[in-house]
């Protein structure tokens, strides 16, 4: 009833089994924790259930995997209602990236990682977020880490589930939003600003991590 008034309906994990129960997700892609897929796929073969993915967003109806992606979905819906400055916020507030490259796939039978609340790795990403537009590498991260390169790389996949490159491409990419939202910036310069080494890479990343453009983006969202 509240869905049909209008409400927004999102679940979490095996949530996503009562959302289907309510008819909600007949015809629609949705998702859940990858043990819970097949049972979902079996008991209501009108949804579409799309294991690989943290979460779905399909509008008035939103699905997540397991419990972090929950997380991840919440952070987008910050995103999506107050802008990329209040979700990023609140991601450093938990300590969590803004935004997590991949799906659930990578974690299917993974024994669960020892060192989540690895100081010495959130330390680095924090660093590493007060100014994008310098040149970070993985061994400038390892040093201020105290670590050697290959266990920084080890720790920090066991943290967040990618590579410190691919993280900071997302952070990099996340913080060229508002400027493409708010500002009338030249792409190249916003490319600069945020720490690309030329428009042509940001905008291979660009359109690989948001499935458009810069400037489609900037047409969708700017602010008038």
């Amino acid at each position: 009833r509240p869905h049909a008034r209008g409400a927004r309906v999102v679940s979490i994990c095996s949530g996503a089994f009562a959302l289907a129960a309510a008819g909600l997700l007949d015809g629609r892609r949705a998702t859940t924790h990858w043990q819970y897929a097949d049972l979902l796929r079996r008991r209501f073969p009108r949804v579409r259930v799309d294991p690989d993915v943290l979460y779905i967003d399909d509008g008035d109806v939103l699905t997540s995997a397991g419990s972090a992606a929950g997380l991840d979905l919440c952070l987008h819906l910050v995103r999506r209602d107050h802008g990329p400055n209040i979700a990023n916020a609140v991601a450093r507030r938990l300590v969590v990236p803004p935004h997590r490259e991949g799906g659930q796939a990578q974690f299917i039978e993974a024994p669960m990682p020892s060192d989540l609340d690895d100081d010495r790795i959130t330390g680095t990403m924090a660093w590493a977020l007060t100014d994008l537009r310098r040149e970070i590498t993985v061994e400038t991260l390892a040093r201020r880490a105290h670590m050697s390169t290959r266990t920084y790389l080890r720790h920090f996949a066991r943290c967040t589930g990618t590579s410190p490159i691919r993280w900071l491409i997302h952070q990099r990419i996340q913080a060229s939003l508002p400027l493409l939202e708010r500002t009338s910036a030249p792409i190249e310069e916003i490319a600069r600003t945020v720490g690309f080494a030329s428009p042509v890479t940001y905008r291979s990343h660009f359109t690989r991590a948001m499935r458009t453009s810069p400037s489609a983006y900037r047409r969708a969202f700017a602010v008038a």
